[in-house]
């Protein structure tokens, strides 16, 4: 083993020490603000196992699948077919640690749970007194009324939702958090990268073969020009359905052509947002051909996003125009303390302020 290998070996091996130290500290939670899911429960990666998320006072539930934490190659090669060699390189090696994330994008079910205060109407209705977890959901923003269908007639129900701005996003991260108890949050483009690789290095998780894509992939030439209901096609080896395809996924990051060259051998690297546009979806939509739907694949936000808003000042919750854009919840093995969500997890700007609420 030469001086460089042994002094990268060391590192990792002291990287991943810390994680499994910071995993076994006691949750700070008052247990009351915690929904008990006992598969939920790891404190270290062994231990983590799939579960599922309950909704509290719905039917709906959120698939999370463990991520094991390591070391990735993300980025494109050079020889990679349809490669956009603005920003899918330098190809960089990336430590990412433990996580869950949703085997399936976020449905319009439970999306609507928060937007539409689905989960609290319904409580009321059954005469269910409030727990200690109704008390924080209030204190969660909610969007505004869409100012029209934003599912554009495509479907609701068991279909992905669409059509949110970045912030909305974190929003219903938010009060996923406050609602079971368990810290959510979007995932960053490394994790997401990690995720849809699943431990392959080709140019999709199937192969580098875009004739098999219709196996695990809606697409502009399957989709009947609109997306589809979530979880019909394969999945990738971690078992995570439509990486590939339906809706592409917010991210947290920022859009940087360059970020790639600054964050070789990173620790969970994150590109905080400083400006509202552009800022990072992957994974490619239904009305996009399979080159952009690669793992390395990136596509940036725009302003463009927003043509057909008719408000005035334009909504910091809809994109009107973002018809394949919608998400997925990642939480991550070891919660962050609240002075490393304000200064990286949560920070973004410049900050979103509802005009209703001024």
């Amino acid at each position: 083993m030469n001086r460089l290998t042994a002094l990268s070996f060391v590192s990792l091996s002291l990287y991943l020490f810390a994680v499994v130290a910071q995993a076994a500290e006691p949750s700070k939670r008052d247990p009351d603000t915690i929904l008990p899911v006992p598969d939920s429960i790891a404190s270290n990666q062994d231990e983590m196992k799939p579960y599922s998320e309950p909704i509290e006072h719905t039917e709906y539930k959120i698939e999370m699948v463990p991520i094991p934490g390591g070391t990735f190659t993300m980025g494109s090669p050079g020889t990679e077919e349809n490669r956009n060699a603005e920003d899918e390189g330098p190809q960089h090696e990336v430590n990412i640690s433990p996580f869950w994330i949703g085997k399936f994008e976020i449905t319009w079910d439970q999306y609507e749970a928060w937007g539409d205060q689905m989960d609290q109407l319904r409580r009321k209705m059954l005469s269910l007194p409030a727990t200690p977890r109704d008390a924080l959901v209030d204190g969660v923003s909610k969007p505004t009324e869409e100012y029209t269908d934003m599912s554009f007639g495509m479907g609701r129900g068991k279909y992905p939702a669409i059509c949110m701005t970045q912030h909305a996003a974190r929003t219903y991260c938010e009060w996923l958090t406050v609602k079971t108890g368990r810290y959510y949050r979007l995932p960053t483009e490394a994790e997401w990268e990690y995720a849809c690789r699943a431990g392959t290095t080709t140019a999709y998780s199937f192969g580098d073969d875009p004739t098999a894509i219709g196996e695990y992939a809606w697409y502009y030439d399957n989709s009947e020009d609109q997306y589809q209901e979530v979880g019909q096609k394969k999945p990738n080896p971690w078992g995570l359905h439509d990486m590939h395809g339906n809706v592409s996924e917010w991210v947290l990051d920022q859009y940087s052509e360059k970020f790639y060259s600054q964050t070789a051998k990173a620790n969970d690297p994150l590109n905080i947002p400083n400006e509202l546009y552009p800022r990072v979806v992957r994974g490619g939509g239904w009305d996009e051909d399979p080159e952009s739907l690669r793992s390395a694949a990136r596509k940036a936000s725009s302003e463009e996003w927003k043509e057909q808003d008719p408000q005035l000042p334009q909504s910091i919750w809809y994109h009107t125009d973002a018809l394949s854009v919608g998400f997925r919840v990642v939480r991550p093995l070891v919660e962050p303390s609240e002075e490393e969500k304000q200064t990286k997890w949560s920070k973004t700007a410049p900050e979103q302020k509802d005009p209703e609420d001024e």
